[in-house]
């Protein structure tokens, strides 16, 4: 049995560079486990809108649905922070492009 080895492009998060990032600065993709794709804002059907924007996205980008594991919905009461907190955690393979890397592979 042989085992091939895939080359993957990762930015200093473990991210594939390519993938979509969210479009709001107060978004962000965290670090593991499970790779939370992290949305605030004190209106929650705006971080809803743009929690599936860029689930759409990231799902064009990988040519797959994105492994969404769970959907986590919190909030914060802290003076200056945004209220709502809805996270989708992640496979972390699927946001490190390797159903990409696999497709190019193949195609080779």
């Amino acid at each position: 049995m042989s085992e091939e080895t895939i080359q993957l492009e990762l930015n200093d998060a473990g991210v594939s560079p390519k993938l979509p990032q969210p479009s709001d600065p107060r978004d962000r993709i965290q670090d593991v486990p499970y790779r939370p794709v992290e949305f605030r804002d004190d209106d929650l059907s705006a971080a809803l809108e743009r929690c599936a924007g860029w689930l759409r996205q990231a799902q064009q980008w990988l040519g797959e649905p994105v492994d969404v594991l769970a959907v986590h919905l919190d909030y914060d009461e802290r003076d200056g922070y945004p209220y709502y907190d809805l996270k989708l955690l992640c496979n972390e393979e699927d946001l490190a492009g390797v159903p990409v890397a696999l497709r190019e592979r193949a195609a080779r």
